[in-house]
Formats: C-alpha cells, structure tokens, sequence
C-alpha cells in the first residue's frame, strides 16, 4: 500500500498529477501608484573636471542638509531613522534612496512610503513620508472553494497564533511567521494539500483575511490497474471500495485518514495493492482521489493434511471465493476426513449488507459433522454403545444465519464491542460406528441415555446472543491489551426432545508485555516481544441439558499435561491459565504455561453422568512448556505438559492458546 507523502503531489504514471500547492507568498499590501520621485539639481562640474561628453555615465550625486521623517508615531519615526543610510551632511544618490525606501518596506511596519527632495541653501533636504499599517485587531480566515462544511483549523488556533501581534501596529514580517505555523498545523495534521494563498488582505480598521485552500476533495474515483500497471477493466464493483473510505467528496484531504482508509481497502482481501494518487478537479482549488488497485486472484481450491489433539489425523479439501459476484462476499466449502471426524460445510458471507450504514455483516451456512464427542471419548476413557461395542458418533445436521454489527461512533472508528445475534437448528441424532441409531450406552456403562430424547434423535432450535470487547494489539500475536467475551444460547423447545436450554458463557483474557530476558543477539528487539498472558472463563448450563452439550475440560485447549477431555465433563466448568511467551528467534517462539480447569461439582448434573462413568477427576493442574513456529497459516503451537497426577501428554494445535 502506498499513499503519497507530503512533499510531492505527483502520481506516478500512467497517473496523472495532482496540482502542486502554490508558494505561499509573503504578505504583502500593494503600494499605491505614486509619482516618481523628482531628481535634484545636479550642480555643474567645477573648473577643470571633465565635461559630460567626456565623464563616463554615473548617478549624480547630491550632499544632504537635512533627513526628516513624516507619517509615522514616535517610536517607527526613530525605527526609520535607524534603518535608512542617508545622512545629513553626506552625499546620496537616487540609488541608495531607492534602498531606503526597500528597506524601510523590509520591516513590515509601512503600507506606503514616499520621499521627496528638496532644494535648500545649504544642500538637498530628503522626507520619507511613510504611511504605517492599521493595528491589527483580528484575523479572520477565508476558505476557497466556499463548502457547507466547517473548515478544520480551529479558531483556538488562529487566536494562539496571532494574539500576540493583536493591539499592535500590522506588522507584515511577524504576520508572515504566524501564515506559517498555520501551514505547518495542517501540515503536522495531515493536511498536506492546505495552506495560505494569495497575499494576506488588509483592511483600514485592521483586519486581515488569509484566504487558504484547505485541499477539498472533488471527487473519488476508483481505478484498477494490472500488475504491469496498465490500466483495466475491474470485476470488483467500485462502491465495494469507496464505502471502505472515510474520506468523501467534499471533505478536506487528510494524509492520516487516508493511510486507514488504503489499510481497510488492503484488508479487504480481494486486492494484492492499494494506493492513492491525485488528479486535478474541474475547479483548480480542489483536487481528484484516486484509489488505484490491483485485484488480486480471490478464488481458491486446497487440498492438505495435519494433525491435532482434537481431531487426530485428518484431510480436507477447501474451496473459496472471497469476491462473488465483485462484492466483496465469500462463498466457501470444505471437506474434512479424519480419523475422529467427518466435516462437510459450506457457507456464504457478506461483510457489510449493502446500504446499512452500521457494517452489518451475516454468515448463512449449511454443514453435517459426524464426530466422536469428547464428551464420550477421551484420550484414555470412553463410553460404547449399546448395539456396536464402540464410541457414540455425534452426528449434527443442520445450517444457521448469524449477524454481526460493530458497536461505535461509526463504521470507519475501532468498535468499542461487537454484538452478534444468530439462530440455528441441528438434527443431532447418536450412532454407532456402522452408523446405527445408538441412543444408550453398553451394558458395562450402565445403560446411561447418550440423547436427551430416547430415540436418540433430537432438534436444537438455538437462539443465540454474543459481544465482544477487543483491545488486544493484535489478534493473533498479542503482546498488550485485553479481550472479553460474552455468550447466551437459548433454545426453543419444539421438535424431539422439547429441549428448553439456557447456556451462559464467559472469557477475559489480558496480556502485560514484559522485558525479563535480554535478547542481545537481536537486530530488533521490538520484533520479539515477551507477554505474559492470563486467560480465565467460565460457563453453566440452566435447564435441560442434552450429554453431547455439556462442558468438557482437559486437552491442548483446556488444560494441558491431561489428555482430551479427560478432565471432567459437567453441567458447569471453570478454567483459568497463565503464560510466559518469549521469542527464541525471529520465527519461533516459546511459551511456559500454568493452567487450572474444574467442573465445580457438576459433573453429576449431566444427564447419564458420562463424566463419573469414566471416572474422570473434575479437575485437574497441568503445567509445562512449548515452541511456536511461524507458519503462513499462523503459529503452529506444540506444548508438552505435566498434570498433578504425574502423567504428561504432547499437545498440537494451530494459533496461541488464547
């Protein structure tokens, strides 16, 4: 991304240029058209010099009897007298007169100054009759072109700067260094397009008007370029980049608001550069934005393998367009075959509804996900079926629709929450691994209900309600700031199982950088940040409670050093970690961990107790340590932990803990 820097205004090609701020002249109040000064009588050259024929060109010159001043109040009167070089009693030519006269203009007090020579007796008697300027009562600010909008230099800011001169005779010099402080607060500002145009106007009763092109935007236009930087025809509608942009026609060009704006543009996704240059608008005083972009390939088909501790081995398949239809929406579908599970979902979204002006975004899906619950199956226990002699697949077919909406003074600032309000449905029926209804377990297990309805068949119509607080400085690697999150899901008792659930959730998470291990080895410290971050959450279900819902603790996600889900499973839980990440190198880092999860003595609250049937502990201490590489899809986190059972586990998994 690019974005023009405030010394140059030009596009580079095929772009064309934007037009260059003029100079800011110095103030100046136009002379009045006067007379030419007459010239003195020269006498005639003494007896035996040369005569005028003969005597090379030069200036004639005069001696001076007397110097007076005319115009002015005492205290300028003594100002010119101390500025000027001609003399009484010295010899002056037209030359130093016009000198004179410059510098006395040169100290910013006069409007006009005049002299006049006059014969005397004793020699030529040189006036300066000057004409001071008003004193300056107030300046007042002229924007162009006219705008229903305010302009943005402050009154407080013109006060600052000029109350000083303000009861006091003009003076031009001291009034050309406050122009400036005015271009340099648009200048330190953003304003790189504003400044003072044209000389300052003075009035009689001592007011002066600065006239300043603030640098309106005309208009924006977006262009699309190919990677040669020939201009083409885009697929994206331009509306998908313009309302990225706070700046708008008629609002002043601002180089910070800008450099956002590129940075949404760019984050969209669906462009591989983003820049702005600037053309000139039909009127000269304001100026053309150009968002050139180069579209980059949204489609994408992906195939690959991995391994983690939930799911074990497994494979997908991957497909995407991130710009259906040049709208910025994502069409998306995936396949996943492992050993734990089978995953098929597809899924719509757009990120900003078109017309709302709040940024809602909704996600309508579809899936079928036939897992084994670690609620039955963990690491090392597990229930089986009744009819197979093996563990529950919970099998979940269903789709939902979810909207998102950022909470802020407006879509362009960092929300202070994001709400989201979804619904969704699931047919969840329990099978064996033939893939037979298996609504009990075996014999051996107590005959426990693995459904909440006997068929083994259920319906989940969930209502659910979300927000967010994120001030993390980064979503992937944080190193500073906090993030909260808050969750209600609230079912609808209609279809099998009459299920009436109410499940509430909660997560806080800080993160304090420190400084504890001195990297000197490298180049830049600020690329290898250490943290030391704490997590803590919670969450309780009311009313029915269906086995496959219940909570699960322990795992690479929970608490580490005890295998999948061989912690507890409960009704309630509570979860609380603590780490120390540090770099070793640019591209891996480490991480030593503390975590604590219980079910709080829930774990009979669970319909058919799977949690005491596998004689699960309720809660458990895991400890240990860890290495992140860097990959493109994100950290890839593997931690060996200790429980305080004195067993340990490797855990695998993708991004930071939390």
């Amino acid at each position: 991304m690019q974005i023009p820097d405030s010394e140059s205004q030009e596009a580079p090609a095929p772009q064309q240029s934007a037009p260059k701020p003029q100079e800011t002249p110095p103030p100046q109040v136009p002379a009045p058209e006067t007379s030419p000064t007459p010239a003195p009588e020269i006498p005639a050259p003494e007896d035996g010099a040369e005569s005028p024929e003969e005597a090379p060109a030069e200036e004639a010159r005069v001696l001076v009897s007397e110097v007076l001043v005319s115009g002015a109040p005492p205290e300028l009167t003594d100002l010119v007298y101390n500025t000027i070089r001609t003399r009484p009693g010295r010899i002056a030519t037209r030359s130093q007169l016009q000198e004179d006269i410059n510098a006395i203009y040169a100290t910013g007090f006069f409007a006009n100054v005049r002299v006049t020579p006059e014969d005397t007796p004793l020699g030529v008697r040189v006036t300066f009759a000057v004409d001071p300027n008003p004193v300056l009562q107030r300046v007042e600010i002229q924007t162009v072109p006219p705008t229903e909008k305010p302009r943005v230099l402050p009154d407080q800011v013109i006060e600052e700067t000029f109350k000083e001169q303000y009861g006091r005779i003009l003076n031009l010099r001291d009034l050309q260094q406050g122009i400036k402080k005015i271009n340099e607060w648009y200048s330190q500002n953003g304003y790189d397009l504003a400044q003072v145009i044209e000389s300052p106007k003075v009035s009689e009763d001592g007011t002066v008007t600065l006239v300043i092109a603030e640098g309106v935007i005309e208009d924006i236009q977006v262009r699309f370029f190919d990677e040669e930087d020939e201009p083409k025809e885009g697929d994206t509608r331009p509306f998908i980049v313009t309302r990225e942009l706070e700046l708008k026609p008629g609002d002043v060009f601002n180089r910070n608001i800008a450099q956002r704006d590129l940075q949404r543009v760019f984050g969209l996704g669906i462009f591989e550069d983003a820049r702005l240059s600037f053309s000139p608008g039909k009127d000269p005083r304001q100026v053309i934005v150009n968002v050139d972009v180069v579209e980059g390939n949204t489609a994408s088909l992906a195939a690959g393998a991995g391994i983690s501790s939930n799911s074990g081995l497994f494979g997908t398949v991957s497909y995407q367009e991130q710009n259906l239809g040049g709208n910025n929406q994502t069409l998306g579908a995936e396949l996943q075959i492992g050993e734990r599970e089978f995953l098929f979902d597809v899924s719509f979204t757009d990120p900003w509804i078109g017309g709302d002006p709040y940024r809602t975004s909704y996600t309508v899906n579809a899936f079928r996900r036939r897992s084994i619950s670690l609620v039955f199956d963990g690491d090392d226990t597990r229930l089986t079926t009744e009819n197979g002699d093996d563990s529950p697949r919970v099998v979940r077919t269903g789709g939902g629709i979810t909207f998102v909406r950022p909470i802020a003074e407006n879509p362009y600032t960092r929300p202070d929450w994001r709400l989201s309000a979804g619904f969704t449905y699931q047919r969840v029926q329990i099978e064996n691994g033939d893939g037979d209804i298996a609504p009990r377990s075996s014999r051996d297990d107590g005959l426990r209900d693995l459904a909440f309805s006997p068929s083994g068949k259920d319906d989940l119509f969930v209502f659910s309600f979300g927000a967010t607080q994120d001030y993390r400085n980064n979503t992937l690697q944080p190193t500073s700031g906090s993030f909260l999150r808050l969750g209600l899901e609230q079912s609808v008792p209609i279809g099998s199982g009459n299920i009436l659930l109410s499940r509430l959730r909660a997560s806080y998470s800080y993160y304090i950088p420190v400084n504890y291990i001195d990297f000197g080895f490298a180049e830049d410290s600020e690329k290898l940040p250490q943290t030391i971050a704490f997590n803590v959450q919670a969450g309780t279900v009311l009313g029915d409670l269906p086995p496959y819902e219940a909570f699960v603790i322990g795992g690479s996600n929970s608490v580490r050093g005890y295998g999948e889900g061989e912690v507890g499973v409960g009704r309630s839980y509570f979860q609380a970690t603590a780490e120390y990440r540090f770099p070793i190198l640019d591209f891996i880092g480490a991480a030593v961990f503390l975590d604590y999860g219980t079910t709080l003595g829930s774990s009979g609250g669970v319909p058919g107790a799977p949690g005491d049937v596998r004689n699960l502990p309720g809660s458990g201490l895991g400890y240990g340590l860890g290495v992140r590489v860097q990959s493109p899809v994100g950290p890839i986190r593997i931690d060996y932990g200790w429980n305080d059972q004195g067993e340990s586990q490797l855990h695998f998994g993708i991004g930071e803990r939390f």
